[in-house]
Order: structure tokens, then C-alpha cells, then sequence
């Protein structure tokens, strides 16, 4: 089985605050393409719930995302969404099924 992950992060920005969240998501996705060990990163909005915002992400590993949490664009977000969300930022981090 590859190392690589599939990461979904939910962030529920608070009311009135949903561009915000998006505008420091968006400012966080060129610099995170562009680590060598970055295959997806895809800011969403849930289509039924404006203030639910999702990355979609795929890094090489576990230690790939770990390295990117510390990188400042990443730091740089984080800083950005304080204060902004509704509730505490939810991460999933996914390998499929063996066998499926």
C-alpha cells in the first residue's frame, strides 16, 4: 500500500465571516501546490451550508502533511482563522479500503 493520504479538513466559519475563511484558504493554496510533496489541494464550499468550507488535500505521506503544518503559508492560515470559526476545525485523514 502507497504512504500517500487523502486529508479532508472542515472548517465552519462563523456567520458573516464565510469570505474571510475563504479569501485565507485561497491565499494558502499556490504555496502549498507548489511543495514537492503535494499531489491535491482544493479549497470547497458546501453548496447547502455556506459557512462549511473544505480543503480536499493529497500529500505523499503522513510526515508530507506534518511538514506542510509547518511551513508559514500554513502557519500564515492558521493565524488567519482565529477567531473566524464556528466550531473547531475537523481533520479526516483517509486511505482507502484495501481491496476496494
Amino acid at each position: 500500500m502507497s504512504d500517500e493520504i487523502t486529508v479532508v479538513a472542515i472548517l465552519k466559519a462563523k456567520a458573516g465571516r464565510e469570505d474571510d475563511v475563504a479569501k485565507a484558504m485561497a491565499a494558502c493554496v499556490a504555496p502549498s501546490r507548489a511543495e514537492a510533496t503535494n499531489h491535491q489541494y482544493v479549497p470547497n464550499r458546501d453548496l447547502d451550508d455556506p459557512q462549511t468550507l473544505i480543503f480536499i488535500e493529497r500529500w505523499a505521506s503522513r510526515k508530507a502533511l506534518a511538514d506542510h503544518m509547518e511551513t508559514p503559508h500554513f502557519k500564515k492560515l492558521a493565524a488567519a482563522l482565529e477567531g473566524q470559526l464556528d466550531a473547531p476545525l475537523q481533520v479526516h485523514i483517509l486511505q482507502p479500503v484495501a481491496g476496494a
